[in-house]
Formats: C-alpha cells, structure tokens, sequence
C-alpha cells in the first residue's frame, strides 16, 4: 500500500523525501500564525471595545468574522489549490493575510475592523488547506506520520498560545497602540514566511485530472450558505437572546446541508467532480476521526473562552495574567501532541478514548478549584496541565490516524474537510459553552462567574465523555 501512494507523489514533486525540514517549518509557522489569529483576538476583544467604542454585536463581528469566512471558504480554497497549484494558492493566501493584517492594524472603526477581519479569514482559507495537502504530496512513510503529528500539536496549541500572546501584546501597549499590536505583529512575520514560502516550496506540477477538475460552483453555494446559516445565528444569538430568525437559520443550514450532499452524491454519480469527493467520506476511520476532531475542537475552544471570560471579567484579571495562566495547557499540549508516537505500541489504540476522559476530569478538576471565587492557586496549574495532555491525545492520534492513509489524489478533499471540521467545531464550542457561561452570570463579581464557569465544567465534561463513548463504540465496531 505504501508504493502505490507514494509513487505518483515522487513524479509530481520532484524529489520528494522525508527530510524536508524547511517546507514543513514553513507551512507549519503560517497554521500557527491563522491560527493564532483566531484566539489572540479574544483576550484584545475589551481593549478594543472600549478604543473603538464598539456595540456588543460589533465586537462579536471583530472576532467572528474572521471565523465565519474561514469556516465558510475552506473547503473551495483546498479544491483551487488542486485546480490551480498548491504553492500558488498557499503563497496567494498568505499575502492576503498579511495585507489584511496591516489594515486591521490601521482600521479607524469597527466596520472597517470587521470589514479586513472577513478579508483576513479569507485569506487564511486560501493558505491553510494547503498545508495538508503539501505535506501529504511531500512526505510518506514514517516522515509523513512525524509531519502530521507535528501538524496537530500546532493545531491546538495555537489556541491556547493566542491567549498568551495576545495577553502580552495587549498589557505592553506598545507605543501606545493598545490592542492594534496583535494584528501588526502578523506583517513582518507574513513577509519572511512569504520569502522563505517562495524559496523552498515545490514547484506546483499537477496531473491533467486534478487540472480538468471542476470547481462545482453549485456545491460551493449550498455549503457556503449552509455554513453561514450555521456560523451566523451562533455567534451573535446569545446577544440578541436568540429570536426566531436565529433558529430559522439553524434549521435552514439543516436543509441545505442534506441538499448539498444530495448534490454532491447525484454529481458524483454523472461522473463530476463534487467539491467533497464521496470516496473521501469512506477512507477507513475518516468518519470517526470527524466525530472526534468536532469534539475535541469544540471542547477546546469552550473551555478557553469561558475560562478567558471568567479570569477577565469575574476575577478581575489583566488580560497579561490571564493569557499567561493559559501557558501550562498550550506547553502540555505541543509536548504530548509530538511524542505520544512514542509511547508504548500496546498503548496507541487507548490513547483517543483515554484523551477524551483525562480531559473530562480536568475540566472538573479547574471548575472545582475555581469554585466560590477562589483564583485556584497551586491546584489550578496541575489541572491545567492535564486539560493540555488530554486534549492533546484526544487530538493528534485521531488526526494522525486518519489522514496517514490517505492518498495524495484525496489530500485536498481530505484536509478542506478536516479544517472545516476543526474550525466548526471552534465556532460551536464558542458559541455553546460561551451562551451557557453568559446566561449563568447574572450579577457582578467573581462568585456569580464562579458558577457559571462550573456549570460550564460540568458541560465540557458531559461532550468529553461523549467524545470517549463514540470512541470506544467505533473501536469495538
């Protein structure tokens, strides 16, 4: 199995081998980077709403917008960069992030904030789907396992390093710019990535059926529109306290989603170029690995933002302090993310469902230090070290597991796939555990927030257990 899908990478990239250090550290710095984008923005979300003088809604756009795009564009960005070169989309999608940056950087208002942050999530779909597929076309056998476990440790520690990083930025207020510093800091960076990108990424040579695939404009539009039917209502229902259009547009997302696949399948069936290829969805353990990477996202994502939410607002947090509280789970998580390979073999098929429940416990264990206000002390570090070591092995093995055997044919199908996933999971984790902690403060101070943060625990651990429970049930199967 190994030779007939490394083969035809060897003829398209041209000295393909396991040993491309500076390509991987390349596309692996610009994930971190979109990545990072996401949550940095969370901890400057006060600043900017008192400098700007933002609505509530405004500033949930400032942070959701660059979501939604991304969310929404994925899937198209991984089928140009099969139609039109892996290199040229990913270079393409980089300096468009990097110019979005600087205009955020510079933006006068919220509207035109919010404006670039759409500009900014674009650019990051054009990039981020082609780092899977890079590193499935560039690296196989054992290089390739390295490579994705490498992948997913920078998939999620980019959360929880957003939060420190933005803490940072934002408490040295740097000129006395305030929180403008965490989109600048995206331009130098965006340019070096931008050169070395140019030097050391291979040539695009695709084959005549990637370049005679369609874009399936019809595909796009239903999903399009059945990801921001879902996107929309979840980031600004909590504030509106969910009216009817909010849940009209849920239930339109449902049915434009199964119009999408209908499409997809009748499309596939004429022999057309669907924007999710069917096969894909029937790689061995790709089902299960969406079901789990879903979760793990969505707990993920909840658990910082309530956490954030709490530190800053209940405690009384600066926004330095409360990033830098984040640092035990982000360090945890790279460490676990790149050597749980390592580990005993009689271990490996345990580690997804032992992830899922180390990370129930932990979730647990940072409410109840939490509780009654307490700042947590000694206790809420060791906890937070295990959130990181349980998030990661609920992650990366599931990640890893799953796209290792996919073929290079089906790499941009299969990793527009995944970071849709990953991203929407996000989104439902922040919208869902967020609404939960938000309904649950009902009155200043750091008691009331207390509550509600372990009512959010209780929560985060329920979808954990589920996420172990869909893990032992598929293994069994």
């Amino acid at each position: 199995m190994t030779t007939t899908t490394t083969r035809p990478v060897l003829s398209k990239a041209g000295g393909t081998d396991n040993h491309r250090g500076p390509l991987l550290a390349v596309v692996l710095a610009a994930q971190f980077m979109a990545l990072l984008d996401v949550f940095i923005v969370n901890v400057a979300a006060p600043t900017i709403r008192v400098e700007l003088s933002a609505s509530g809604a405004g500033l949930q756009l400032v942070v959701a917008g660059y979501a939604i795009a991304y969310a929404v564009l994925l899937i198209t960005g991984a089928r140009l960069g099969d139609l039109l070169g892996h290199r040229r989309m990913y270079l393409a999608g980089l300096a468009l992030f990097t110019v979005a940056s600087l205009a955020c950087g510079l933006a006068a208002g919220t509207g035109q904030l919010i404006a670039f942050r759409i500009v900014q999530g674009a650019g990051s779909a054009l990039m981020i789907p082609q780092v899977l597929s890079l590193v499935q076309r560039n690296f196989t056998g054992e290089g390739r396992v390295r490579a994705l476990s490498a992948y997913s440790a920078v998939l999620a520690t980019g959360a929880a390093a957003g939060q420190v990083v933005g803490g940072i930025l934002v408490s040295a207020d740097l000129f006395g710019t305030g929180w403008r510093p965490v989109f600048l800091v995206n331009v130098p960076i965006g340019l070096v990535l931008l050169a070395l990108g140019a030097r050391v990424l291979p040539r695009d040579a695709r084959t005549e059926a990637e370049r005679a695939r369609s874009l399936d404009l019809a595909g796009l539009l239903l999903l399009a529109g059945s990801v921001s039917l879902l996107t929309v209502p979840l980031v600004l229902g909590q504030e509106a306290d969910w009216p009817l259009w909010t849940w009209l547009s849920l239930g339109g997302s449902v049915l434009l989603l199964a119009a999408f696949g209908g499409y997809e399948a009748r499309l596939s069936r004429r022999g057309g170029a669907p924007l999710i290829a069917p096969r894909v969805l029937r790689i061995p353990g790709i089902g299960r690995a969406v079901l789990r990477i879903a979760v793990v996202m969505a707990v993920n994502a909840g658990f910082l933002f309530t956490l954030t939410l709490h530190f800053q607002g209940g405690l009384g947090h600066s926004a330095l302090r409360a990033g830098l509280t984040f640092a035990p789970c982000a360090a945890v998580f790279g460490a676990v993310g790149l050597t749980w390979r390592r580990w005993p073999a009689r271990w490996q098929p345990f580690l997804v469902p032992a992830g899922f429940l180390l990370t129930a416990a932990a979730s647990l264990a940072v409410g109840g230090v939490l509780k009654g206000g307490s700042a947590g002390g000694w206790a809420l570090h060791p906890a937070l070290f295990a959130m990181g070591a349980g998030l990661a092995l609920a992650f990366s093995p599931a990640l890893t597991g799953a796209l290792a055997t996919v073929r290079p044919e089906d790499a941009a199908d299969a990793s527009g796939l995944l970071a849709t996933v990953t991203q929407l999971g996000q989104l439902i984790g922040v919208a869902t555990f967020g609404s939960l902690f938000l309904s649950g403060v009902t009155g200043p101070g750091a008691h009331t927030s207390a509550n509600a943060l372990w009512v959010c625990a209780l929560a985060l651990a329920a979808a954990a257990i589920f996420g172990a429970s869909t893990s032992l049930v598929g293994r069994r199967r």
